[in-house]
């Protein structure tokens, strides 16, 4: 599993002219589901996204998690995360989890990452999104677990 966290001052989710989900100041985290990704991989890589320091504390280090911020997450399924880029000048994504197991994972990330106060919002899986956001920074990391 790989999930791509960009720190945002508001970013949003729209499908067919409607918005399906927003935020405000928080983390947009886009998700890539491998084949041998499992409910563990889910655990791990939320334990991480929710723990990952990287807002400001009052000094200006990046000291504080998304929750001790006071922010929100906005989670968007991208299998082209997955995608195999090290040959040729177009993308394989055989590497990318089946849409079943992708989509059910994706639902599982959303319900443990959803803990205490900590608001999750979410895209619509499988459907062309456009997604729009104020990057806050810029301040972008990849995880993988």
């Amino acid at each position: 599993m790989k999930c791509l966290l960009q720190r945002v001052a508001q970013a949003s989710v729209t499908v067919d002219q409607g918005i399906v989900g927003e935020i405000q100041r928080g983390l947009l985290v886009f998700v890539g589901v491998e084949p041998g990704d499992t409910d563990q991989s889910v655990l791990r890589m939320a334990k991480r996204i929710v723990s990952y320091r990287i807002f400001p504390d009052d000094a200006g280090k990046m000291n504080l998690n998304v929750q001790q911020a006071g922010g929100a997450i906005l989670l968007v399924s991208q299998f082209t995360l997955a995608a195999d880029t090290t040959t040729g000048n177009r993308p394989s994504f055989s590497s990318a989890a089946p849409p079943e197991q992708a989509a059910r994972l994706c639902e599982d990330l959303a319900k443990a990452l959803a803990i205490d106060t900590l608001r999750v919002e979410v895209g619509q899986f499988g459907a062309d999104m456009q997604v729009a956001l104020v990057n806050d920074g810029p301040v972008t990391f990849l995880l993988s677990v």
